[in-house]
């Protein structure tokens, strides 16, 4: 009967609240922790070093955000399916430095660089994305362009679209829409599922008919795209990019999203949590700077930030192996844990049931008062 009857907008916005506090109470709790530890690190920076909260300071850790977080946004899907992609800080800068010299050759327009950006990551994703592409990337880069530097033009357009525009980082908003689209592929599509089964038991998921090589490619070219997207905020907001470079930046994508709640071993992704941990890897990278400016210590904050970042994967790994092998103990409730959950299920039916009563027209007042 439930099938037949279209609930009211109050009962369908009851449901939704109901799986919105069980994705909470299930899956949010990492994020959650990972919030209040970058508030916590916020405060810390701000204590030190005041000047970590002038308004220069937040646009540029805002700017510098955006080609981070999607680095990490496409690595999720690879991760997803327990694979890893090497390959995604060089292809990032290979594209913007091959678009970048096309452009200053004058064979493209500047708009042009934003489809070829993202093309040249889609191609390097269909190569597979790991160690091959990391070093082909790198080594293209290099002999295409004779020149160390490529310089894109500052305060045109391209600037003002993906990073500044008028003192407000554009990028956070491109960020945002980023995140609900890969958000929509990784939960509410069949391309998100099979990418999670793969990383639970690929074995298992192929053995259903599934084609696992098609959806773990998909996976890498999502991963080459993102790279790709990057390339466009990065060249938007450093308008200088070096040649040949790039290593390094797929350290801080697999450290974003192993902060954020994606388990290494594959099965698990959190989306929302890779952009997140970026938030708190750029904070960590320009707090760093302010303490040690405060306290004149004669230390490259670049590579404390490299040690620190390491140290942050290696935990969040060490976390997650943890978290697994609880999660596959087999859990023996106690009496109390039992009527509890019998409880809160009875419950859940109780409201199904009024949810249906509550909507369906065909019901007199008196069947309505009878059936709740």
């Amino acid at each position: 009967m439930e099938n037949q009857v279209k609930l009211t907008a109050a009962r369908r916005m009851r449901r939704q609240c109901v799986r919105l506090r069980e994705t909470v109470a299930t899956k949010g709790k990492q994020n959650m922790i990972i919030v209040l530890a970058l508030v916590a690190l916020i405060v810390v920076f701000y204590i030190l070093n005041p000047n970590f909260l002038k308004t220069y300071n937040i646009v540029s850790m805002a700017q510098s955000l955006a080609p981070y977080a999607v680095l990490a946004l496409g690595v999720t899907f690879v991760i997803a399916t327990g694979g890893i992609d090497l390959s995604i800080g060089t292809v990032c800068i290979a594209s913007s430095v091959i678009a970048g010299h096309m452009f200053e050759r004058n064979l493209i327009p500047l708009w042009a660089v934003i489809p070829l950006m993202i093309a040249m990551g889609a191609l390097f994703g269909l190569v597979n994305g790991i160690l091959v592409a990391m070093m082909l990337s790198r080594g293209l880069s290099a002999i295409i362009v004779a020149v160390p530097n490529i310089f894109y033009p500052t305060g045109s357009w391209f600037n003002k679209v993906f990073s500044n525009y008028n003192k407000f980082p554009v990028g956070l908003i491109w960020v945002l829409g980023l995140m609900l689209l890969c958000m929509y592929l990784m939960y509410k599509n069949r391309i998100g599922r099979y990418i999670l089964a793969i990383g639970s038991n690929e074995e298992a998921t192929r053995l259903s008919g599934i084609n696992t090589d098609k959806y773990k490619m998909l996976a890498y070219l999502f991963s080459g795209i993102g790279a790709g997207v990057a390339a466009i905020f990065w060249s938007a907001s450093f308008t200088t990019v070096a040649a040949a470079t790039g290593n390094g930046k797929e350290l801080d994508a697999k450290a974003g999203e192993n902060i954020g709640g994606t388990s290494a071993a594959g099965g698990i992704a959190s989306v929302a949590g890779s952009v997140i941990g970026s938030v708190m890897l750029v904070v960590i990278r320009s707090g760093l700077n302010f303490v040690l400016a405060r306290f004149n210590l004669n230390v490259n904050a670049t590579y404390v930030t490299y040690v620190l970042t390491g140290i942050i994967v290696v935990a969040a790994v060490l976390m997650d192996i943890v978290k697994n092998k609880k999660a596959s103990r087999v859990k023996i409730e106690t009496p109390a844990q039992e009527a509890k959950r019998h409880y809160r299920e009875t419950v859940a039916d109780i409201e199904n049931r009024l949810d249906v009563a509550y909507s369906d027209p065909a019901l007199t007042v008196e069947q309505r008062k009878v059936q709740i």
